[in-house]
C-alpha cells in the first residue's frame, strides 16, 4: 500500500461493523493524526476492538471508508496495510533470543543479517533492553516481555501502531510504570500510535486524545482533560472517573437551575442533558468537588465510613433524604477531618459549577446527546 502523503494518517468515514444481527460498531467518524496517541476507551461490547481490528486488516467494515496514510485501506490485507500491532499476549517466540524476536520481521522482509541485527539491537535500546538480546523470553519479566513486543513491531516502521490491551497482563505497579515508558516511546519515535483499552486511568495517562466509545458510536473525542471536566454525554460523565448522584427536582430561581433535593438547594454548573422546570432530574458531582465541613456550613449529613487513603481522607455521609455522597479531599488543613468517625454530623458542599445536570431520572444514560449547555453560576 503506497503512502498517500499529508493529511492525517488514519481516517473513518461512516464506518459500520455487522456481526449477523449485531451492530458492533454504527457509523462511526474519526481522524487521527501524524503522531498522535490516541486511546479507544469504553466497557467490554463498546466496539472498540472491533475498530482497531478493522484498522488494522483483520476484520474488514461492513460499510463506510479507512484510510491509512492518504490511501484506502479497505480489502487491502493486513501485511499489505503500514501498521504493526501489538496484542496483550505478547505471541514472542519461546525458542528464540531477544535480538532474534525483534529481527524476525526483518527476516521476512529479507533484509540481510546484519543490517536487521543493527536494526533490532537499535530498537532493543530504544525500549531500554540493551545487554538482553541473547536472553530468551522465559528469563524476562512481564514488563521486558511486552518492551520486547513493541520492540519487535517498532522495529518495522510502521506508519501506525496499534496496541490491543497491551498493559492487561501486567500487575498494578508494572502498569503504571509502562505507562510511562510507553508515553516516551511514543514521543521519542514520533509516529503514531492508537491503544485500545477499558482503563480510564491507562487512557488518561497515555493519550493526547480519548475516543470514548459506547454501544458502536463515539460519544466524545478530546483531550484527557476535557474528557474529565467537560463530559458531553451522561455516559460519558459516569463512565470517566467517579461521580455522586443526587436525584432531585428542577427548579428555576431568578434565572438559575437548582436541583431540590429535600430541603437542600444545589446549584447546577453545566447541562449534559436537558431537564424540565419541575422534572425528577439527576444531579452528579465528583468526590473531590465535595468538601466536608465540620463548622456548619453546608448541607447536614452524617458520616457513614471515613477513610484515609494516602494523601487524602475519603469520607461516605447520608443526607437526611437518605442520599449517601463520597467526599474525597486533601488531608491538608483542617487536622479534625482525619478524626471523624461514623455517626458524626459533617456538612458537606460544593461550588454550584461542580455539578452536572445529567438529564431526567430514568433516562437512558447510553444515549449521545448535544454538546452541553454552559449555566452561569
Amino acid at each position: 500500500m503506497e503512502s498517500g502523503g499529508g493529511g492525517p494518517d488514519v481516517v473513518l468515514r461512516g464506518v459500520t461493523k455487522r456481526f449477523g444481527e449485531l451492530v458492533a460498531v454504527d457509523q462511526i467518524d474519526l481522524e487521527v493524526q501524524p503522531g498522535e496517541f490516541l486511546a479507544l476507551l469504553g466497557p467490554s461490547g463498546c466496539g472498540k476492538t472491533t475498530t482497531l481490528r478493522m484498522i488494522a486488516g483483520f476484520d474488514e467494515p461492513t460499510e463506510g471508508e479507512i484510510e491509512i496514510d492518504g490511501r484506502s485501506a479497505v480489502g487491502i490485507p493486513p501485511n499489505k496495510r503500514n501498521v504493526n500491532t501489538v496484542f496483550q499476549a505478547y505471541a514472542l517466540f519461546p525458542h528464540m533470543s531477544v535480538l532474534d524476536n525483534v529481527a524476525y520481521g526483518l527476516k521476512q522482509r529479507k533484509v540481510g543479517k546484519q543490517g536487521r541485527y543493527r536494526q533490532a539491537g537499535e530498537a532493543l535500546e530504544l525500549v531500554r533492553l540493551t545487554g538482553r538480546e541473547q536472553a530468551k523470553p522465559s528469563e524476562l519479566s512481564g514488563g521486558m516481555q511486552q518492551r520486547v513486543a513493541l520492540a519487535r513491531a517498532l522495529v518495522m516502521k510502521p506508519k501506525v501502531l496499534l496496541l490491543d490491551e497491551p498493559l492487561g497482563a501486567l500487575d498494578l505497579k508494572l502498569r503504571k510504570a509502562m505507562q510511562v515508558e510507553l508515553k516516551r516511546i511514543q514521543r521519542d519515535v514520533g509516529i503514531t500510535f492508537i491503544v485500545v483499552t477499558h482503563d480510564q486511568e491507562e487512557a488518561m495517562a497515555m493519550a493526547d486524545r480519548i475516543a470514548v466509545m459506547n454501544a458502536g458510536h463515539i460519544d466524545q473525542l478530546d483531550a484527557p482533560s476535557e474528557i474529565y471536566d467537560r463530559p458531553t454525554t451522561p455516559f460519558v460523565a459516569d463512565f470517566i472517573g467517579d461521580m455522586n448522584h443526587l436525584e432531585g427536582t428542577l427548579e428555576r430561581h431568578a434565572d438559575q437551575l437548582v436541583c431540590a433535593v429535600g430541603e437542600a438547594r444545589f446549584g447546577i454548573g453545566r447541562v449534559v442533558r436537558e431537564a424540565a422546570v419541575g422534572e425528577r432530574a439527576l444531579l452528579g458531582v465528583r468526590p473531590e468537588e465535595v468538601h466536608a465541613d465540620l463548622h456548619g456550613e453546608g448541607t447536614p449529613a452524617t458520616c457513614v465510613t471515613a477513610m484515609v487513603l494516602g494523601h487524602h481522607v475519603q469520607i461516605v455521609a447520608r443526607l437526611e433524604t437518605g442520599d449517601e455522597i463520597v467526599a474525597l479531599q486533601r488531608r491538608a488543613g483542617d487536622e479534625r477531618i482525619e478524626q471523624v468517625g461514623r455517626g458524626d454530623k459533617v456538612w458537606l458542599g460544593w461550588s454550584p459549577t461542580a455539578a452536572l445536570l445529567l438529564g431526567p431520572v430514568g433516562a437512558s444514560r447510553g444515549a449521545v446527546t448535544a454538546d452541553p449547555v454552559e449555566v452561569q453560576a
